[in-house]
């Protein structure tokens, strides 16, 4: 009978052990396989054939400099589509040749020059452009929101915020996804889902397929940071039925098998479908990571080695400058070199971002004086970035600050899935 007990006991303790597996369990490949194998892109072949329309146009009449602003947008959303670095750039120089027939006068024209100097991480630029559309007049809410943009990437959070204060409009889109980023900055994430949420509203309500796209996949961002993960899916899930190419959405959920469910080949598998169709170097540090994780140092290798070649191969100017520097401070042998690139990305984007970069490039050089100093006055109370505050509590810990590693370890380990798996033991031995 005692035997019996115990057999009952043990199916019982294994039905629990299936049941929370069974809990654990948010992604099904049979809700988005159907993307990954996808051979058809209409918003690929509709920006080509935009591209076409609009050039031909423009030879016939080459003084009707409107038609490269047409055409320009189609490259940049071909940058989006494929991360075709090349076509930013040919952006850029149909713009500027707008702009310099144009000289400099018309603000429409100026603000997408100035955004596509975002996209390059070449804000300071923007920044010029942004203040000359000001200087002009014309279209004053439009050249706020780029204001805006410009500011925070800058960290002149002051005055980003009287950009955002400029604009205040309840029903307008653009409002609300800036007061969304707004609010996510000042670690109110509740609030700021809440606001995407509206934005959400408006973007179904006018059934605008961009808007959609843009508010479905950050609110899979922003659900998966709050700790909602069966949202975040669901919202990448819905972000596909748009457009069953997005890769920012494959990606996301790549990540949910990653770092929620700790699913490596199912990752790995979504990954290596979507890179042939996005070509990007994110894609070899996602993988990178994972082999880091399964303690495949051959692969980690690999794919670091693919992703500085890829670099190699294609200007990205600054644009992975970040990535770099925490590649290289984690490396003894190439520590120097991450401080020389977080010296540069503090000249260029003095946020609290890139002085966490210098602090912690300052810190695995060993001088953790100087990192706790740069921390202390650049970082801390800053952000509310789960990296930012790990690099924080690790130069505390260094300086023998302990009253300041615990709060910060408790709310680390709230945030691990954002942080990804192989932080997990990093921060339980802070």
């Amino acid at each position: 009978m005692k035997t019996f007990n115990l057999v009952i006991l043990f199916f019982a303790t294994l039905v629990m052990i299936s049941c929370e597996k069974k809990s654990d369990q948010v992604t099904n490949p049979k809700d988005y396989n159907v993307f990954l194998e996808m051979k058809e892109n209409k918003s690929l072949d509709f920006a080509k054939y935009e591209i076409d329309f609009w050039q031909k146009k423009f030879d016939a009449a080459p003084n009707q400099i409107t038609y490269l602003s047409q055409i320009a947008s189609n490259y940049s959303k071909l940058f989006e589509i494929t991360g075709n670095i090349n076509d930013l750039y040919k952006t850029e120089e149909l713009l500027l040749k707008s702009n310099e027939t144009f000289k400099y006068s018309q603000v429409g024209t100026i603000r997408s020059l100035g955004r596509n100097y975002i996209s390059q991480h070449r804000f300071k630029e923007a920044l010029v452009l942004a203040n000359k559309a000001l200087a002009i007049g014309e279209g004053m809410k439009e050249t706020q929101k780029l204001l805006f943009d410009v500011n925070m990437e800058l960290g002149n959070y002051t005055e980003a915020q009287k950009n955002l204060n400029a604009l205040t409009d309840s029903k307008d889109f653009d409002y609300l996804i800036r007061i969304s980023k707004w609010n996510d900055h000042l670690g109110d994430l509740k609030t700021a889902i809440s606001f995407m949420e509206k934005a959400k509203e408006v973007a179904v309500k006018n059934d605008n397929k961009a808007l959609k796209i843009w508010t479905f996949s950050n609110l899979g961002d922003l659900n998966g940071h709050a700790g909602n993960i069966k949202k975040s899916y669901d919202y990448y899930l819905k972000t596909l039925a748009v457009e069953p190419n997005n890769s920012y959405a494959l990606k996301g959920i790549a990540w949910i098998a990653f770092s929620h469910e700790k699913n490596t080949n199912e990752a790995k598998r979504i990954i290596d479908a979507v890179s042939k169709k996005h070509n990007s170097p994110d894609f070899y540090l996602l993988k990178a990571e994972i082999a880091e994780y399964e303690k495949n140092t051959v692969d980690e290798k690999k794919n670091l080695s693919s992703y500085f070649k890829m670099l190699t191969n294609n200007n990205y100017g600054a644009m992975y400058n970040k990535y770099n520097t925490s590649i290289y401070a984690d490396n003894k042998s190439t520590s120097s070199k991450a401080l020389e690139i977080a010296k540069i990305e503090v000249e260029h984007r003095p946020t609290p971002d890139s002085y966490d970069l210098l602090a912690w490039a300052y810190y695995n050089l060993g001088d953790t004086k100087k990192a706790l100093e740069i921390a202390q006055k650049y970082v801390e109370n800053k952000s509310f970035e789960p990296e930012l505050n790990y690099h924080l509590a690790m130069i505390y810990k260094a300086n023998n600050l302990e009253d300041k590693v615990k709060p910060i370890k408790k709310e680390l380990q709230s945030s691990l899935y954002e942080l990804g798996p192989i932080f997990e033991q990093k921060i339980n031995n802070l």
